[in-house]
């Protein structure tokens, strides 16, 4: 009497015989805990520079820049002028150490700005002026030909 061969199944049988929508939910489950189990990590953040805030005036005859720099002193700001652009920089670092007895403690502080701001128009690069009053830094840049300044017109919101 002849025996019929018995199938093995192999062990990857029930693997291959899932569907590849069985497949997505195990590696959607499989990135949720990864994700889960890293959340418990503190996370690191890189602090933010300050960003210079700071209003462009057209007077007309010349451009008015007022930037709010806190915490900067007039001889740590670089300024440099194109014909069509004007580019600030500052930059204060400070330290403080403390010794005592049982203690030593020591402060660092720094604080930095960077900006380039496109000037629309030309301006004589050899007539600007800058004032620093109360960490407010105010830039006058003159025109090389200036401009009408527009007439203002109310208009009443209905």
């Amino acid at each position: 009497m002849a025996t019929k061969p018995v199938k093995k199944e192999s062990s990857l049988a029930p693997f291959w015989s899932s569907s590849w929508s069985d497949i997505d939910r195990s590696i959607e489950n499989l990135r949720k805990d990864m994700e889960k189990a890293f959340s418990l990590f503190p996370s690191i953040s890189m602090p933010k520079m300050p960003e210079a805030s700071c209003d462009v005036i057209d007077e007309g005859n010349q451009f008015r820049v007022k930037m709010d720099v806190p915490g900067i002193q007039k001889k740590d700001i670089k300024l440099n002028v194109t014909d069509n652009s004007l580019e600030v920089s500052a930059e204060h670092k400070e330290e403080s150490e403390e010794k005592k007895k049982n203690y030593l403690r020591k402060e660092r502080s720094h604080v930095s700005y960077y900006r380039t701001l496109p000037m629309s128009e030309n301006v004589v690069s050899g007539k600007v002026k800058a004032k620093l009053t109360d960490g407010v830094l105010d830039i006058t840049l003159p025109k090389s030909k200036p401009t009408k300044v527009q007439a203002k017109k109310s208009v009443s919101v209905q």
